[in-house]
């Protein structure tokens, strides 16, 4: 049944009503808000992942529109009062990834999500060259092209949807062809949702076939295509954020159970969106993410690239702004791995009494875990390096060690890891003070563990504000982006309308243990990051298996 903060008693105000829908990995939430922002209902459904040899990561976009469209019907028989005030629908999903489907949405192969690597050699030749840069294996040419026009460039992990749409081309001739789009997760349902196959300035951008030098710029650029071996016939139209894309399509609004007259909204990334779920649409405001994923952002007034820390500054949905782009692989899935996997506890790793019983047990370790460090690399790292060969590991481990040891030094060990991305979020935007970026906001599932928000404040150093209902930031992003389409909120008011649950201070006390810490997960990447490369080439197959 639909659940929400404000579900058995929602104040439904008098306003326009919007419909969220945020698609991540693991899951899908489909908020029922007014147009200011404010949850008033949520349902949700979990969703599987194939993860196949040779490191490819699978969904299937009818499970998507399936989830969507019960979640939709789940909020409308419990408030059927509310139908005829909805006026908008926007989608927030997980994105960098591809989706082959023909013209009118019917997916020609399943999704590849962004997780997916399997392109990695045909990245690697993409973006080679005769002559190349230290230390990175880009074409030297190819390289200053890309950064000079787009600000970043393709990874050669293959997880983007360039090394994706060359393996696709490559691998899966048939599907290729038979594809009229290939397009990226968000764009995907808004075309399944609305008839039209549009990508916001936003999500466009992922492609490295944009001229971002003039953020309001909405055209494919043919010599970048071509050099990420992209067909722009196969790209969808660009569109400025927050636009009102069109209705629902007959078909689309007898799926949903909703009139045919309700807009959709261009949809976005998960990263956009939880900057606007949590309030940190300013410059230089910072917020942080842990969910299946993590990464630590905020809004910039200029382009900038970092390749060798993996950080570009992207247009944003914010007009005339840029984002910091960063990803760290595996956040809170190392948590679900846990679970699932090393404490092999019965219950799904997603329920609410599996996260609280290992929060409990890593509670009783103490902080900095009697020593013991964990790498949380089980798909390999983004930020502030771009290896797909990285592999977890705890180390230090001694007969002493104990399971509440083992589960703290997760949490921790993904903290550690974050504290590595802010030192590169921070050198990047120049804040490298001793108060940094200041203050970070803080959301997705991750920020709903008061051990994890204490853990972020006395690992990163600086004071955490934990946003209230954290854990649908993403989907109350995506409520706010369709208010700012239907004009009935302004960019300068978001910040306002999310509101800090808590605030939590550095500890001076653990500042020690976790410095050495730190200081021995860089140590530990230094020295196995050529074992890890030569143990897990690009080619190696990986045994396939399922992720729930």
């Amino acid at each position: 049944m639909p659940t929400g903060p404000h579900d058995a008693g929602a104040d439904f105000g008098a306003g326009p009503l919007v419909l969220g829908v945020d698609l991540g990995t693991g899951g899908l939430r489909t908020a029922l808000a007014t147009a200011h922002g404010v949850i008033l209902a949520v349902a949700r459904r979990d969703l599987p992942t194939r993860l196949l040899p040779g490191g490819g990561a699978e969904q299937d976009p009818d499970d998507w529109w399936r989830a969507t469209a019960e979640t939709v019907r789940e909020l409308i028989a419990a408030h059927p009062q509310a139908v005829d005030r909805i006026k908008a629908l926007c989608f927030s999903a997980q994105w960098g990834g591809l989706v082959p489907a023909a013209a009118d949405a019917t997916p020609v192969h399943p999704a590849l999500i962004w997780m997916d690597a399997r392109g990695a050699r045909y990245a690697q030749d993409a973006t080679g060259g005769a002559v190349t840069v230290p230390g990175t294996g880009y074409g030297v040419l190819k390289l200053r092209t890309w950064l000079a026009k787009t600000g970043g460039v393709p990874t050669r992990s293959g997880k983007d949807p360039v090394g994706q749409a060359l393996w696709l081309r490559h691998e899966r001739p048939e599907a290729y062809r038979a594809a009229r789009y290939l397009l990226d997760v968000p764009e995907y349902l808004t075309l399944r949702a609305s008839g039209r196959a549009v990508a916001a300035r936003d999500t466009a951008v992922l492609r490295w076939a944009t001229d971002t030098r003039d953020p309001s710029t909405l055209a494919w650029d043919e010599q970048l295509a071509r050099m990420g071996g992209l067909e722009t016939a196969k790209l969808p139209e660009q569109v400025p954020a927050a636009t009102l894309v069109g209705p629902l399509t007959p078909g689309a609004a007898a799926d949903l159970g909703l009139p045919e007259g309700v807009q959709v909204v261009a949809g976005t990334g998960d990263t956009t969106a939880a900057a606007l779920g949590a309030g940190a649409v300013r410059d230089y405001a910072p917020h942080l993410y842990v969910g299946t994923s993590a990464w630590l952002s905020c809004h910039v007034p200029r382009k900038k690239t970092d390749v060798l820390r993996n950080i570009a500054a992207l247009p944003a949905a914010v007009p005339g702004k840029y984002w910091v782009a960063t990803v760290q692989d595996v956040a809170g899935r190392a948590v679900d791995w846990l679970i699932e996997n090393v404490l092999a506890d019965p219950d799904h790793p997603r329920s609410a009494s599996a996260i609280d019983r290992l929060t409990a047990l890593a509670a009783t370790a103490p902080p900095g875990a009697h020593g013991v460090v964990f790498a949380p690399w089980l798909n390999g790292e983004r930020t502030p390096v771009d290896d797909p060969s990285l592999r977890g590991s705890w180390f230090n481990l001694s007969l002493s060690t104990t399971r509440a040891d083992l589960a703290r030094a997760v949490f921790e060990g993904i903290a550690l890891n974050t504290r590595w991305m802010l030192e590169a979020v921070e050198h990047f935007t120049g804040h490298t003070g001793p108060e940094g970026l200041g203050p970070i906001r803080f959301i997705g599932g991750g920020a709903s563990s008061t051990l994890w928000c204490q853990a972020m404040a006395d690992v990163l150093n600086r004071p955490i504000d934990q946003v209230a209902e954290p854990s649908l930031a993403n989907v109350r992003g995506a409520a706010l982006l369709a208010g700012l389409a239907l004009g009935e909120v302004t960019w300068d008011q978001i910040p306002d309308l999310v509101q800090i649950a808590a605030r939590y201070e550095p500890n001076p006390d653990n500042r020690a243990r976790y410095d050495e810490a730190y200081a021995a997960l860089r140590a530990h990447h230094k020295a196995h990051r050529k074992l890890y490369a030569r143990l897990n080439p690009p080619s190696a197959t990986q045994p396939a298996r399922a992720a729930g």
